[in-house]
């Protein structure tokens, strides 16, 4: 630290700190159609204050006015999505902070707002006031007894607004380059996109089906599927007697096996083109088949957390013994859809025996549909649209006897199985590709943090920078600066509050 800077407790640049008021105090039965703005974490998260779904009375407003925020203050995420901060911009309504929100207000004559700003976002101090963090369900972050006697070195104010002013040119430089690798991302996934629709059209395998001289025709593939249909349901029903034999002679054997569904009958379909066309549930079955941790504790569990959307894998998996709740059974090759919110496109190939959570389907394709082919069906984007325009509720989910309604064209397995090449090797170039992206992503992000340090430990500006501060009219060492104002606080001099009045008069 050099000699002009000074060390003082966060506590010490700030005016005031105020959490919100007990869940109790601010219920939604409390709430008025316009009012007094209620400010939420979403507020703090996404630096919008433009929204407002929540407004109280004058008289909750002044039954809560400890809690009140206005222009210029600052809002601080503390659950959830924690440390995220933001002020309230020129002209905003006065309001209260509900209980997950920090208000802080700060001593703009000792440390300059966008200084202040940038040092609390940077990884030094959120890794301090996340450490701490307490809650076993929902994270908190911690209480102000753990932050306010943080330590932070605060230099002169010329110094402080010339570092701001050298990180917005660094960032800005920064963020041109990660806005350019967001538009390659997002390039990227058009083109997934673009190589499946092709292939499921025909274009992909267009000449290769000219090379083929004894494809079956749409008909005789048509009955190939059906009858295949038949004896796939067939060898379900001799699979479920020897099941239930098996349970019967097993006295601590679980719970007895499920007789697989009747098999569905569909609509006819008008067949005109080159490739038959059929529902989903013509070429696939739903296995339903329970399982408690007692009777298979070992086998892999997949909840839908642990797919990611649009990754088409699991990143990781729980082991089944870890949960209480029964699952859904699957075994390699079945087809794990995630029902919940379709959009997130959550879909895998099992490649091994395991148990799901409930929100995914368990899909079992006949013999003459390539497993992979299917996976790549339902993960382009006209079966994601299709399937979430069936979903409803709250928290959005798909029926089985929903998707299986869904027209698919059915080349030969010998055409599926070349469209699956066909596509993988294009994709696996995307993959490539992203993963070169997502690296240069956390380069840049790492890149941000090391300039954020670099600036709050007096080595970003340089000896000519420094120079051109200690010549500014308001320069004076920091320590000599956090003396005087301790002193007028000490005589109880302090910052006048916004009043009610006048920022209803913005409104």
């Amino acid at each position: 630290m050099r000699e002009d800077w000074v060390g003082c407790s966060f506590e010490e640049v700030v005016l005031s700190f105020k959490r919100g008021p007990f869940g109790g105090d601010l219920k939604k039965s409390i709430f008025v159609e316009s009012g007094f703005k209620v400010y939420e974490q979403q507020h703090a998260i996404n630096n919008d204050f433009s929204i407002g779904r929540y407004f109280v009375s004058e008289e909750t407003y002044d039954k809560l006015k400890t809690c009140n925020v206005g222009p210029g203050d600052y809002i601080v995420s503390c659950s959830g999505t924690m440390g995220k901060i933001a002020r309230l911009p020129e002209g905003s309504p006065l309001g209260i902070i509900n209980q997950a929100l920090l208000r802080i207000r700060i001593n703009d004559t000792i440390i300059d707002h966008n200084y202040f700003v940038n040092f609390f976002r940077s990884k030094i101090f959120q890794d301090l006031i996340l450490k701490d963090s307490r809650g076993s369900g929902m994270q908190n972050m911690a209480g102000l007894k753990e932050i306010k006697p943080i330590r932070l070195f605060i230099p002169p104010l010329p110094e402080q607004r010339a570092i701001v002013a050298k990180i917005e040119e660094l960032f800005s430089s920064l963020d041109s380059g990660i806005a350019d690798l967001k538009k390659a991302q997002a390039q990227l996934k058009i083109y997934r996109q673009a190589v499946l629709k092709k292939a499921f059209e025909g274009g992909l395998t267009k000449e290769w089906r000219a090379k083929q001289d004894n494809l079956p025709t749409p008909g005789e593939l048509l009955e190939q599927i059906k009858k295949e249909r038949k004896n796939h349901y067939k060898q379900q029903i001799e699979d479920w007697k020897k099941a239930v034999k098996s349970w019967e002679k097993n006295i601590d054997g679980g719970s007895k096996p499920s007789k697989p569904k009747k098999m569905e009958s569909f609509e006819i379909i008008e067949q005109n083109g080159d490739l038959p066309i059929l529902h989903l549930g013509e070429i696939v079955f739903q296995i339903s088949i329970k399982k408690m941790p007692k009777e298979s504790p070992n086998l892999p569990f997949i909840g839908m957390d642990c797919i990611s959307k649009n990754t088409l894998k699991p990143s990781f998996t729980y082991t089944f013994k870890e949960l209480k709740s029964a699952g859904n059974w699957f075994t390699k090759n079945h087809i794990l859809y995630g029902r919940l919110r379709p959009y997130l496109n959550k879909i895998y190939r099992a490649e091994y025996e395991g148990v799901a959570s409930g929100e995914f389907l368990i899909l079992e394709s006949i013999s003459m549909i390539n497993p992979d082919y299917l996976k790549l069906i339902l993960h382009q984007q006209d079966f994601v649209r299709w399937s979430n325009n069936q979903a409803s509720g709250d928290k959005p989910r798909v029926k089985y006897d929903q998707i299986a309604l869904y027209y698919i064209k059915v080349p030969s397995i010998e055409e599926q199985q070349q469209i699956v090449q066909e596509i993988e090797s294009r994709l696996s170039v995307c993959d490539k590709v992203e993963e070169s992206i997502v690296e240069s992503l956390e380069k840049s992000k790492a890149l941000h943090q090391s300039i954020l340090k670099k600036a709050f430990e007096g080595r970003l500006l340089n000896d000519q920078e420094l120079a051109a501060c200690k010549s500014a009219p308001d320069y004076e060492p920091a320590s000599v600066l956090l003396k005087r104002i301790k002193e007028e606080k000490a005589t109880g001099a302090k910052k006048a509050p916004v009043s009610k009045k006048r920022v209803k008069d913005k409104k």
